[in-house]
């Protein structure tokens, strides 16, 4: 899949949106940049996320409403009940969320801790901040790289089970090999899913990093923590 992808693409049952647009492509070349210091990334990042959060948000639920302008009523929309929840993967999910709630600031937010084994790439939930019961809602997921793409079908295998019917996931980054394996992941799972991203990149490598990617996230993010 390349960058210039305009329309969403179905992958079984997995819908993959490469988004493009000069302005998200501008701001990741800077965000890829191995010179762009932590604010500055920071700052991108967020405002990268709100112009894919856009895209992202084309299927949210809405319900008609009629108000009174000052010359005559006029029909509109609402957010649907239930709120749709925000969903950051810590902790690199969380530079992420404001760029989110900027667009969507009447939604509810979650978290989700879940951290990669380095040498078995295996994805493992080690806390969590999320209603018991999530039927009948629409769920973002925010994290900026699918690379293997076990987290991120982990934190939605979490979500569909406690009763999510409606799943986007916001990316920065993807691999081919990540949305396969998210694809594999979601197997047999009755639920809609679509990823929306900036971009999806060549391959990973031996440590599954994006190639080119742009590095560590939640590193450049907030610098290395040890």
């Amino acid at each position: 899949m390349s960058q210039d992808l305009r329309a969403f693409v179905s992958v079984a049952s997995m819908r993959v949106h490469v988004v493009d647009h000069p302005l998200v492509s501008h701001k990741l070349t800077i965000l890829r940049d191995e010179r762009t210091d932590s604010p500055t990334f920071r700052r991108l990042a967020d405002e990268l996320v709100t112009l894919l959060a856009y895209e992202a948000t084309r299927d949210v639920r809405v319900d008609e409403v009629t108000v009174q302008t000052p010359v005559d009523a006029a029909q509109g929309v609402h957010l649907a009940s239930p709120r749709p929840l925000v969903v950051p993967i810590l902790r690199a999910g969380l530079g992420m969320l404001d760029g989110m709630m900027r667009l969507l600031p009447t939604a509810e937010v979650g978290f989700l801790g879940m951290v990669r084994n380095e040498e078995t790439l295996q994805a493992s939930t080690y806390a969590e901040r999320l209603p018991e019961d999530l039927s009948g809602r629409q769920c973002y997921v925010l994290d900026p790289m699918l690379a293997t793409g076990g987290t991120l079908a982990a934190a939605i295998r979490f979500l569909t089970d406690r009763g999510a019917d409606h799943i986007t996931a916001i990316t920065l980054l993807s691999a081919p090999e990540g949305c396969k394996r998210l694809e594999e992941g979601l197997a047999g799972l009755d639920v809609p899913v679509t990823v929306v991203t900036a971009a999806m990149d060549s391959h990973l490598n031996d440590k599954g990093y994006i190639v080119p990617g742009l590095g560590d996230a939640g590193d450049r993010l907030y610098g290395l923590a040890r």
